[in-house]
């Protein structure tokens, strides 16, 4: 049951604010509706048909005491007159049931007071009087009808209270809607320029609001300033190392192809190589991708691209259900093609074959790269996410290892668009299946 009043409950702060404002309102137009409207209504109304009833009783006290009709009509005529009450003597039009609207709360209270009061009472018509009560009483002369005023028994227009109370209901909400939504506009702002900044997007933002709003929102500009001014500084220091790194590289590649080709020279090549894709993969991670700008792209045709490059590398790379409904989403095109290649370079690594595929849902895009490899122990999944984290299968340079940085890469970069990476087994291959998430 809590779980299910949860389900109705809004999500968002706005939604649930303005549900806050709107529950204490409606509680206490209920209340006062039923208190006062029915409570206070009701008992005016007993009052005046009360005093009515007085008069009634006198008036129907004078009829029985007529020794003959002509009497009875004559004191009524003489009495009717003075109590402004509009009497016919007999009168045997009378209904076999009390006529009244069934909304009419007041017309109710009218008709229990009087038969509580009046055992003569034949029966009472609150709707065909045209603004009059119209009522039959026995008398020992016959039947008489008694018509007087409605205002004279109940309180005249209640529903007005009802129509005052309900539009100042609906002002005062629509005033504090306005004001609620100007206090909780700068939050959603804060959020989303926070939510674009982790994902590397830079979005104009200046603080408004109340004070501790405000404070929130410089807060997070000078950490954005920072953090922006961090980076500038790790990438012009990445700039120099690569360029320091390469330098000697270069160096010792050309050396080496000036040395008479054996065993020992292919060997050094070799080594060389290596420490080149081991700087490459250091740069990558410690670059990421926030420096890259996001753009509208088609996911279909960037991984169709990436599978064609792998398969022109030589890699045995298929394609395939790729469930994807057409348009661009925004992504970062570099960065995602550098998390792909380096899911595909560990698939060729570690197996013969591979398969990538995409599907799309309504929140999130899914690419799935597999392959027939040995796959990676279920207790060793996390780990194999970490930086520098390699496998005993990874370690060994002959097999092209690397520095345990491809699917560290690959899972900050699926981070980096909302997403995440999953590692599990793949169930058409056999080996490794890895599921890059992006959110939509």
């Amino acid at each position: 049951m809590r779980l299910y009043l949860k389900s109705l409950l809004p999500r968002g702060l706005f939604g649930r604010a303005a549900l806050i404002l709107m529950v204490p309102v409606v509680t206490i137009q209920l209340i006062v509706s039923v208190v006062f409207i029915q409570r206070h209504f009701e008992r005016v109304t007993q009052q005046m048909t009360i005093s009515a009833q007085i008069e009634i009783n006198h008036l129907l006290a004078l009829v029985n005491g007529a020794p003959t009709l002509a009497e009875a009509q004559s004191r009524v005529a003489d009495l009717g007159r003075a109590l402004e009450f509009q009497v016919e003597l007999p009168n045997s039009a009378a209904p076999d049931h009390d006529i009244r609207e069934l909304l009419d709360w007041s017309g109710r209270e009218v008709i229990l007071t009087l038969r509580d009061n009046i055992p003569a009472l034949i029966a009472a018509d609150l709707i065909n009087g045209d603004g009059f009560v119209r009522a039959w009483f026995e008398t020992r002369h016959g039947p008489m009808l008694l018509e007087l005023n409605r205002r004279r028994l109940s309180a005249s227009n209640p529903h007005q209270l009802l129509v005052l109370m309900l539009f100042t209901s609906v002002l005062m909400t629509g005033v504090a809607y306005a004001f609620l939504r100007n206090q909780l506009t700068p939050i959603a702002r804060l959020a989303r320029a926070a939510e674009a900044f982790g994902k590397g997007e830079i979005l104009p933002f200046r603080p408004r609001g109340a004070t501790e709003v405000r404070a929130a929102g410089q807060a997070f500009l000078d950490m954005r300033n920072r953090i922006e001014r961090q980076i500038e500084a790790r990438t012009q220091m990445l700039s120099g190392v690569s360029h320091d790194l390469r330098t000697p590289l270069t160096r010792l590649r050309l050396g080496l192809s000036f040395l008479p080709e054996d065993e020992e020279t292919r060997a050094l090549e070799r080594d060389v190589v290596q420490m080149e894709r081991m700087v490459d993969e250091f740069l990558a991670f410690a670059r990421g991708d926030a420096m890259e700008a996001a753009e509208e792209v088609d996911p279909a045709k960037l991984l169709a691209l990436v599978v064609t490059d792998a398969v022109r590398a030589g890699q045995n790379v298929a394609s395939g259900p790729m469930e994807w409904p057409g348009g661009t989403m925004r992504l970062r095109p570099q960065a995602l093609r550098r998390a792909l290649e380096n899911l595909l370079g560990n698939a060729a690594r570690h197996g013969s074959r591979a398969q990538v595929s995409l599907s799309a849902s309504d929140r999130q895009l899914r690419i799935i790269v597999e392959d027939d490899g040995p796959g990676i122990p279920e207790a060793a999944r996390e780990a194999a996410m970490e930086p520098f984290q390699r496998l005993d299968a990874a370690r060994d340079p002959n097999r092209g290892g690397g520095v345990g940085l491809g699917l560290a890469i690959a899972a900050d970069i699926a981070r980096s668009h909302g997403g995440a990476l999953r590692l599990g087994e793949s169930e058409s291959l056999g080996g490794l299946r890895a599921e890059l998430t992006l959110a939509r």
